[in-house]
């Protein structure tokens, strides 16, 4: 450890309280998806205080602020906090009203984003860097309400649905050269250093029209479209034997409008659900299938069908652990439990960290510090030191390992990365997902 370490250790122990402090009134005042408008002006009234340049309201609520002033050809390292919560309406900390809460633990990597800002604007510190770092906190990684979503992209407020693939496309990302992300893993780990194999997906919001009346007197005029969505959802369960393990796909759905009165055949229904897979080419079959299902439903019951498709995310591209954040786990936990993800290992979940990965390195680590299922009413904080101080730890030291000694080890980074696609070529591939499907089967 030498002393520019030793003095980021020391003011973010000195901070200690102040982030704490933080990560527990975000983790009090949750916000979904787009509408994380406090949490942002919170994060934003931080970072602006020390950082050379601030801005705010990008992709609706995103914040980004540079360490140093912005200049051409530096190599510059984002530091990644979403801003979103999860709906999970009956957990102790949930919103009353909007039922949002971070049982995902969100709240815990802007505690680590801004504790390592408080570390980095040291002025010894910051001219110790040969680089910059950016302190990006992002909206909507949580892929909830389909519909808001929807009626934002009508409004052309937002293309995409997740706020790190809108923010590759408004290019908010062009001068970010690596980003290092973190998330919350509750288990028996302190720190687990690199990323897993995880599922993209698209999103579809299903609309059945039917046709009203009166459910005792003259149902028989009517065309129950809450009928031909069950229907609907039952030929898409008969797929699912049709799906390879190994493309681990999932199929969900919620019904978001079933009707209006028990009494009155159901004019309309609403449907929203994510097709998720490992892979594009298994996305795309079990989409066309997911269609295919809720057509039948429309077509036997005599329904008019709207299926709006939109881009989700990718699948995460995993990459060989970091070892400097692996050094770095077992330096600030000596005694703590550290392992690297396995290359086997692979999640159903996933994450617009995986469209990242498409177009940057990635540099992802994960703090235990919680116990409970991750979206769950029974996400709890067990140990604030893991899951925001040693964040905030990670977080500073990684980019100060990367970029000291004449940013040597950030630009071979940048240099050894192969991406898959430039971020024009993400969005034309990303575009390609958009569709709408209308079937008219109405008497």
């Amino acid at each position: 450890m030498d002393k520019i370490e030793e003095k980021i250790l020391k003011i973010i122990d000195e901070h200690r309280q102040q982030i704490i402090d933080f990560a527990e009134d975000i983790y009090q005042h949750p916000e979904l998806g787009y509408k994380e408008t406090r949490t942002a002006s919170k994060v934003f009234d931080l970072l602006q205080k020390n950082t050379a340049k601030a801005e705010k309201s990008l992709a609706i609520t995103g914040v980004k602020a540079y360490l140093k002033d912005p200049q051409e050809n530096e190599i510059n390292l984002a530091l990644i906090g979403e801003l979103d919560a999860v709906s999970s309406p009956h957990h102790a900390y949930a919103d009353k009203t909007t039922g949002a809460c971070h049982a995902c633990g969100h709240h815990c990597q802007l505690a680590g984003m801004i504790g390592a800002a408080l570390a980095l604007t040291d002025e010894e510190i910051k001219n110790s860097l040969a680089g910059n770092v950016t302190f990006f906190a992002v909206p909507s990684e949580e892929y909830g309400e389909v519909e808001f979503k929807l009626n934002l992209k009508e409004k052309t407020l937002i293309k995409y649905g997740g706020g790190k693939s809108e923010l590759l496309r408004i290019g908010a990302f062009n001068d970010i050269d690596i980003a290092i992300t973190h998330h919350s893993r509750p288990g028996t780990a302190d720190v687990v250093v690199g990323d897993r194999l995880s599922n993209g997906f698209v999103s579809k919001v299903i609309r059945y029209k039917g046709r009203a009346a009166h459910a005792a007197a003259n149902p028989h005029l009517g065309v129950n479209a809450l009928n031909a969505a069950a229907l609907g959802l039952n030929a898409l369960a008969m797929q699912r034997e049709t799906f390879q393990d190994k493309d681990m796909v999932r199929v969900h759905t919620i019904l978001t409008k079933g009707g209006s009165l028990v009494n009155v055949i159901p004019e309309e229904v609403v449907i929203e659900s994510l097709v998720r897979a490992n892979n594009v080419q298994a996305i795309e079959d079990a989409s066309q299938k997911t269609d295919r299902a809720f057509e039948a439903g429309a077509l036997a019951l005599g329904a008019n069908l709207e299926i709006y498709t939109s881009p989700g995310y990718l699948p995460t591209i995993p990459r060989a652990p970091s070892s400097d954040i692996l050094d770095i786990a077992k330096m600030i936990l000596p005694q703590g439990s550290i392992r690297t993800a396995q290359p086997h290992e692979s999640s159903a979940g996933s994450s617009d960290v995986g469209d990242l990965t498409h177009v940057m390195p990635v540099l992802t680590f994960e703090t235990g510090g919680v116990s409970g299922d991750l979206h769950s009413k029974d996400f709890k904080i067990i140990n604030k030191d893991i899951a925001y101080i040693a964040t905030a730890k990670i977080m500073a030291l990684t980019a100060y390992r990367l970029l000291k000694e004449n940013g040597e080890k950030a630009k071979n980074i940048k240099k050894d990365f192969k991406p898959i696609f430039s971020i024009e070529e993400y969005k034309k591939h990303m575009d390609q997902f958009e569709s709408v499907l209308k079937k008219n089967f109405s008497n």
